[in-house]
């Protein structure tokens, strides 16, 4: 729907302005005819968003309670003092970082498919709100992903012995590019 309606304005700014206000036999506009003529394109868009906007949905929201989850509870527990046990770990912070960014970007994602969902889907929405918005809530959702996978290595950091973590850091990374280009 999108690149029709960009091919229908690139037609509509090539011609003289005068043509795009003249009626045909029929009492219609050039934009009348096009509404007509792609109001089944918008259906199916409109049908295609909405299913599309609700599986990313319940993804981001689980990803969100999961990532809240972590993001609320300190491996190790916490000192009398209030403070993280294993606060001066390396892992440590990058399970912080990777949590909190886990959480926002999911919730991020779930706004942005909440709006697709309660969009009104009209015509000129395909051109660049829809699509933006789908833009920035799959690419919320990805990187919310890729947090959380990273908040979940760091903190198997904490329970790996020493040994472990040498052969760890290698091996996690290719295992999840395999994964990934599957």
């Amino acid at each position: 729907m999108q690149w029709e309606i960009k091919w229908y304005e690139f037609v509509k700014y090539s011609m003289p302005l005068h043509f795009f206000v003249h009626y045909n036999k029929a009492n219609e506009t050039p934009k009348d005819i096009f509404t007509k003529s792609h109001k089944d394109l918008v259906k199916q868009g409109g049908e295609w968003l909405t299913t599309t906007s609700n599986s990313c949905s319940v993804v981001a929201a689980l990803i969100a309670t999961v990532a809240f989850a972590t993001a609320s509870s300190v491996p190790g527990g916490n000192s009398t003092e209030g403070k993280p046990t294993l606060e001066n770990q390396p892992a440590f912070d990058v399970f912080a970082i990777a949590s909190l960014v886990a959480l926002c970007f999911s919730v991020t994602a779930l706004v942005m498919f909440l709006a697709i969902l309660t969009s009104r889907h009209q015509e000129r929405d395909f051109r660049t709100s829809l699509p933006r918005k789908l833009l920035l809530g799959l690419t919320s959702l990805f990187v919310s992903m890729i947090a959380m996978l990273v908040s979940f290595c760091a903190g198997h950091f904490f329970v790996l012995k020493d040994e472990l973590k040498v052969v760890a850091i290698p091996d996690v990374p290719q295992r999840s590019y395999r994964l990934v280009a599957q």
